[in-house]
């Protein structure tokens, strides 16, 4: 700790101690629920201020991002570890970094204009590739493909989502776009392609570079990561072409899913009702469209009916 550090409460000292924590255990921490085992509970601490500024607002806003449960600490031995780590730290003259992420950037405006959502999908050795292009008038143009390589082309799960992606740039690039948001849950498309990552795959490595080709026709080009859960149209989609098998010579038309409110027999009551005799229903019917009863229903069957 610094020397300025030194000088907080013990509360203080443990809120610190976990904002440290989340820097280094990010990868860890932002996919699971974390128990916190401490005497205190520096979570409450933070909460329960009244007023916060400063260092303690900024520590709070950063640890809301994770899913952290406090847990009393009811033993010593599960924190030898732990003191005996505190009591030998390492040298180190840096202050812990508390910046926001991506904060020089804060004032970016987002694009508003396209957006591409890929998945890929693999169904007993069938392979599939799904594609959403999202217009910025909110048109949706879906895309699926069936991957049907020779055998000597071994496909893995990372091939098929970067053949997702390839064919998502293609087609805007087709389409004469070149300010694009790509959305994918495949946290290694994303990630090796934004040059975070090694492409240490041979098989990966093509792919990489060739996507990189494509990224050179935009002007604008940015990626984001998305939890499975929301990115499940492109998922359906290249669930679609992984199952089934279209006909050589065959075209299917773009898909088009429409909302339905009610159960189609609902045209039925309509049309019986029109009959000179009345459905046996008739009663119930009158009664949750217009909260009324037929004149020769009697207080016990408007009870009974209720």
């Amino acid at each position: 700790m610094l020397e300025y550090e030194c000088k907080y409460i013990m509360i203080e000292r443990l809120c610190l101690a976990l904002v440290w924590a989340t820097k280094r255990l990010r990868h860890y921490m932002t996919e699971y629920s974390v128990l916190l085992v401490s005497r205190l509970d520096p979570l409450r601490y933070l909460f329960d201020r009244p007023v916060l500024t400063g260092r303690l607002m900024r520590w709070l806003v950063l640890l809301i991002e994770f899913d952290i449960h406090y847990v009393t600490q009811k033993s010593v031995k599960g924190s030898i570890v732990v003191d005996h780590l505190a009591s030998l730290p390492i040298s180190d003259d840096r202050s812990v970094n508390d910046d926001f992420p991506d904060e020089q950037i804060i004032s970016m405006t987002s694009i508003m204009g396209w957006r591409l959502y890929f998945d890929g999908a693999a169904n007993q050795s069938r392979f599939g590739i799904g594609i959403l292009l999202i217009s910025p008038q909110g048109d949706h143009i879906p895309r699926s493909v069936r991957l049907a390589f020779s055998d000597h082309h071994r496909l893995t799960n990372n091939i098929v989502e970067y053949e997702a992606c390839i064919t998502g740039l293609e087609t805007t690039l087709d389409l004469g776009i070149r300010q694009l948001e790509i959305h994918g849950d495949s946290n290694l498309v994303i990630q090796q392609t934004q040059g975070i990552w090694r492409t240490r795959d041979e098989k990966l490595k093509p792919y990489h570079a060739y996507l990189d080709l494509l990224s050179d026709g935009f002007d604008v080009l940015r990626y984001i990561h998305l939890p499975k859960a929301e990115n499940q149209f492109a998922e359906a989609l290249a669930t679609l072409a992984s199952m089934i098998v279209i006909p050589t010579g065959v075209t299917v038309r773009p898909l088009l899913i429409e909302t339905r409110s009610a159960p189609a027999y609902y045209c039925l009551i309509g049309e019986i009702e029109d009959q000179i005799e009345l459905p046996w229903f008739h009663n119930i019917y009158q009664f949750l469209s217009c909260d009324t009863y037929l004149e020769s229903t009697s207080a016990k069957d408007r009870r009974a009916l209720r």
